[in-house]
C-alpha cells in the first residue's frame, strides 16, 4: 500500500480521491505516523424485486408467538400521548 504525507494529500488532493474511486487504497501518514486511510467508499448493492419478493414468500417464522410471549414489558407506542 502506498503511503504518503498530508501535506502531499493536501498538495494533490484530486489525484489521490480519484485513484481511490479507481479503487486503490493508500495510508496517510502525520509526521511519519500512520494516520488514516484513504480508499474507495462503499457501493451500494441494490436488489432486484424478484429477489426482494423471495424474502416476503418464505412465510412468517413459525415461532414468533412463542417468543414474543417470552417479553417481559409491554411494548409501548412511542408515539402515543403520555
Amino acid at each position: 500500500m502506498e503511503s504518503f504525507g498530508l501535506k502531499e494529500l493536501r498538495q494533490h488532493a484530486s489525484d489521490y480521491v480519484k485513484r481511490a474511486e479507481a479503487g486503490e487504497t493508500m495510508l496517510i501518514t502525520v509526521a511519519g505516523r500512520p494516520s488514516a486511510i484513504l480508499g474507495p467508499a462503499g457501493r451500494k448493492t441494490w436488489c432486484s424485486f424478484d429477489e426482494v419478493a423471495d424474502v416476503f414468500q418464505t412465510g412468517a417464522d413459525p415461532t414468533w408467538e412463542a417468543d414474543r410471549g417470552l417479553i417481559d414489558d409491554p411494548i409501548a407506542d412511542p408515539w402515543a400521548p403520555r
